[in-house]
């Protein structure tokens, strides 16, 4: 958390998620000779996801937040793994690196925009502000919630079809501590985009005149993390798990 927060944005999205997640998923052969391996593997996953989300819920730390969803969601994959849905949990991978590198980034457009605050109680009533910064953080966060046709509804509710239709032994415990995590990701979610960007102003360390929107460098960025964030579901959804796939 003490790093930049492009760093920040790289090991939440595509390196420390992928480290072990992607090494179940490739050892998938090994871990279906081990059935009770897998019933481990799926009471931690969901218990990840779950201690997680209710720890995100008090943050105040903008990029804290977003670290303990990044681990929830995280738990969603390795559970889906215990329960042999390694390419939905492949697809959950892919997707949600997209949206979480916009929400991690559009964080630090946030910080750099108000003097390095990071402290939620301190913003409030940057949509006004900072419209682009806000427009690229309401899509990852809605995102991150499973709001239909974007791309975390396609692979997060599928994680929860395969953990609600499975006959394995903790999949009702993963499926049940699973639908309790969406509802926490869906309140922390809003309670970041009310307590900074609606309300009124609550920062002293900066005038919020001198607040200033993104580059069109680091615009574009956000823009294409954006677009991936919006499509890879549509468009990603048969390539990972649609009918005769062989991926």
């Amino acid at each position: 958390m003490e790093g930049p927060t492009p760093v920040s944005a790289l090991i939440h999205a595509a390196t420390m998620v992928t480290a072990g997640v992607f090494l179940i998923i490739r050892c998938s052969p090994l871990f279906e000779h081990a059935p009770t391996v897998l019933v481990a593997v799926t009471n931690i996953g969901a218990g990840t996801a779950f201690m997680a989300a209710t720890s995100g819920l008090l943050q105040n730390d903008l990029k804290k937040v977003i670290a303990y969803s990044t681990c929830s969601q995280l738990g969603y994959m390795v559970f889906v793994c215990g329960l042999s849905g390694y390419t939905a949990s492949l697809f959950h991978l892919s997707t949600h690196a997209f949206f979480k590198a916009l929400l991690f980034l559009s964080a630090g457009a946030v910080i750099h925009a108000v003097a390095s605050e990071q402290d939620l109680r301190r913003f409030g009533g940057l949509r006004q502000l900072l419209p682009y910064t806000y427009a690229a953080f309401f899509v990852g966060s809605i995102a991150l919630m499973g709001v239909p046709f974007l791309s975390g509804f396609y692979s997060k509710d599928l994680i929860l079809e395969i953990s609600g239709g499975s006959v394995a032994i903790s999949a009702s415990f993963a499926y049940s501590l699973g639908l309790i995590s969406a509802f926490f990701t869906s309140f922390y979610s809003f309670r970041l985009l009310h307590l900074a960007f609606y309300g009124s102003a609550r920062t002293g360390r900066l005038p919020l005149t001198q607040t200033h929107e993104l580059s069109p460098r680091m615009a574009t960025a956000l823009f294409v993390l954006a677009l991936g964030t919006v499509f890879l579901g549509i468009f990603g959804r048969d390539i990972f798990v649609g009918p005769g796939t062989d991926f």
